[in-house]
């Protein structure tokens, strides 16, 4: 099962969102999952990094994510399919599919932006670094374009691709 991380948001004054996530700063994605086959839900947050794989029990492979549930003892994993994809800003805001995963038993429920995002002044093309979403909202000042920069009503989604 193909699953996207969904992102709509109301950018002022800055677009190409994205989580900073290159080789050297891997994205920690944090999660709620659940297992398809006995629909147990894992107790805790997990994570997963697109620049990270673990072995597959059985020689199957390697996953970016590979889980065990603990009630139906099935293993399951999942796989980034594709660098983040950035979120530009628009008006209004659409919900656009900012990565996808390729899931295998499992499916991620809930997603916890806890990291730092990256972001770029419309007009002044300024760098904002260091952006943390985990309130749902961020403000900031851009120098070069003299005006209140903000990311707001920040609203993520788990579906199908």
């Amino acid at each position: 099962m193909v699953l996207a991380l969904a992102l709509t948001a109301e950018l002022i004054g800055v677009t190409s969102l994205r989580p900073l996530d290159d080789a050297s700063n891997p994205f920690s994605y944090t999660f709620k999952v659940q297992c398809t086959s006995c629909r147990e839900t894992h107790p805790n947050f997990v994570t997963l990094n697109r620049h990270e794989t673990h072995e597959q029990s059985g020689s199957r492979g390697e996953a970016n994510f590979v889980w065990k549930c603990k009630n139906c003892k099935r293993e399951h994993s999942a796989n980034i399919k594709a660098p983040p994809v950035p979120y530009e800003q628009s008006e209004p805001p659409k919900r656009v599919n900012i990565l996808e995963f390729d899931c295998r038993g499992l499916e991620f429920l809930e997603f916890k932006p806890e990291g730092e995002f990256l972001a770029t002044g419309i007009e002044s093309n300024t760098p904002f670094t260091g952006i943390d979403l985990s309130e749902g909202e961020w403000y900031e000042y851009d120098e070069k374009a003299g005006e209140e920069v903000s990311i707001k009503e920040v609203k993520w989604e788990i579906r199908r691709a």
